[in-house]
């Protein structure tokens, strides 16, 4: 028997301990987000690279025509900021003074720390609290603070908050809104696997919660502040033990993939009837993001196509040596690459299959693609327009001297473009497509059955069921 939830005290009010996940690039905007803060709970308004929108209420395309990088870089900044101002008003006024509005930002997008001001002077009163991941945002708290808003950081382990608490939260405790701990084998997007996990070994996230929690109380931090739970979350009645568990303290949960399949939700109808169709297992673990973070996507053509590509890859030598005592005679023209006999055998197999082009990676190999393909990634790498703080596709950095000092990496995708076509129309195969790994659960949740699909109140209401 599912035991209920309790109500949280929330930036001055009481709301449901339930948070609408902030899924960047349009894929929750001001519909779902103030249509979930309508229903008591808090919306989270995607502010990283959101839609705005002209007097007549048409998305205005995001186009770009500076010349150089850095141009392009503060032109994407300045969309960011009006459209995620435009985003959080609508948000608020559907809200109509019930819940509350968060926005979201990714610490590692391009020119954060300028779209946070940019976005919360202009938002004064309307944004309860921001929350932020992908990255160690240290001066999360600083910003937020000056703005008096909650903060909200997003961390997959106890001793990430830690580092983060000691080097500058402790700082701005009063403003600390929550904790957001999402599970990083579980959660959608970009998530905060470390390198001393394996992506294979998904561990149980009570204990590790609990761990936060002691953390948390050494410091000081009362069992009032919540640790919001992420990643995972499907039916709340697999929770139940951890709600008014005196170990863990107040806890609240985070969903991301449910309200995608909702009927505020902004994402195209091809993309929800995906969510319907999926398997266990469809949803992949990856590392090609140009972020280098780990992330969860669905395992759809996109995905296919970057894995074959990276199995198409071979190291190299630029002179004789060891191994590589043979010299590369396809993909490369003029060039000296020396390399294994049995990969210079693959690579004669994949020159024949149309695979004849080699492009250079930052690791010493070789990837093999075709000319098509070759073309694609070039356009891509040079349309950059420094929507992260680092790109590993692209090389691009936005401070210093705007370069990461590293080859530019075609194992990797311009990350911009998928999410902005994939969110506005394009095509569901061949567009990265992120899902948390619960996503399965659309195909055999009866909520969903015979095609339902319900509105953000009627979800709302069904997770308070336990279902």
């Amino acid at each position: 028997m599912f035991k209920g939830l309790n109500g949280i005290s929330y930036g001055g009010r009481d709301v449901l301990p339930l948070i609408e996940g902030g899924k960047g690039v349009a894929a929750t905007n001001h519909a779902s987000s103030g249509a979930w803060a309508a229903a008591g709970g808090i919306g989270t308004v995607s502010a990283v690279n959101a839609d705005n929108y002209d007097a007549d209420g048409r998305v205005i395309p995001q186009v770009y025509h500076g010349k150089r990088r850095v141009d392009r870089h503060e032109e994407l900044i300045q969309y960011a900021i009006d459209g995620a101002v435009a985003q959080v008003q609508r948000a608020f006024e559907i809200a109509s003074g019930k819940g509350a509005i968060n926005i979201n930002v990714l610490w590692e997008m391009g020119g954060a720390q300028q779209v946070l001001h940019g976005v919360l002077e202009k938002t004064k009163g309307l944004v309860a609290g921001v929350t932020c991941g992908a990255g160690m945002p240290y001066k999360l708290s600083e910003i937020a603070a000056s703005y008096q808003v909650h903060y909200l950081p997003i961390i997959s382990s106890a001793r990430a908050f830690r580092a983060l608490w000691k080097r500058a939260y402790s700082k701005a405790a009063e403003w600390l809104g929550a904790v957001v701990y999402e599970d990083p084998w579980k959660a959608g997007g970009h998530n905060g696997l470390s390198n001393a996990e394996d992506p294979l070994k998904p561990e149980d996230p009570y204990p590790r919660v609990k761990a936060l929690r002691e953390t948390m109380r050494t410091e000081g931090i009362s069992d009032d502040l919540p640790i919001v739970m992420a990643g995972g979350v499907w039916y709340l009645r697999d929770w139940d033990h951890w709600i008014d568990n005196p170990e863990l303290g107040q806890i609240a949960f985070q969903y991301g993939t449910r309200p995608l399949l909702t009927q505020e939700s902004p994402i195209p109808q091809a993309w929800k009837d995906t969510l319907l169709s999926l398997e266990e297992g469809d949803v992949l673990l990856h590392k090609f993001s140009p972020t280098g973070f780990y992330s969860s996507a669905v395992r759809n053509e996109f995905l296919q196509n970057l894995e074959a590509r990276s199995e198409r890859q071979i190291a190299f030598s630029l002179e004789a040596a060891g191994d590589h005592q043979y010299q590369l005679d396809v993909g490369v023209k003029g060039k000296n690459f020396w390399v294994t006999r049995g990969d210079l055998l693959r690579a004669r197999e994949w020159d024949a299959l149309g695979f004849t082009m080699a492009l250079k990676t930052p690791d010493n190999t070789l990837v093999f693609v075709t000319p098509e393909e070759a073309a694609l990634i070039r356009k891509d790498q040079a349309d950059c327009m420094g929507c992260l703080s680092q790109c590993q596709f692209s090389s691009w950095k936005d401070k210093d001297n705007y370069t990461t000092g590293r080859l530019a990496d075609p194992r990797s995708f311009c990350i911009q473009k998928t999410l902005q076509d994939i969110v506005h129309g394009g095509p569901m195969e061949h567009n990265l497509m992120f899902a948390g790994h619960n996503a399965f659960n659309f195909k055999t949740d009866p909520f969903y059955s015979n095609g339902f699909v319900p509105t953000v109140k009627q979800l709302v209401e069904r997770i308070q069921t336990g279902d």
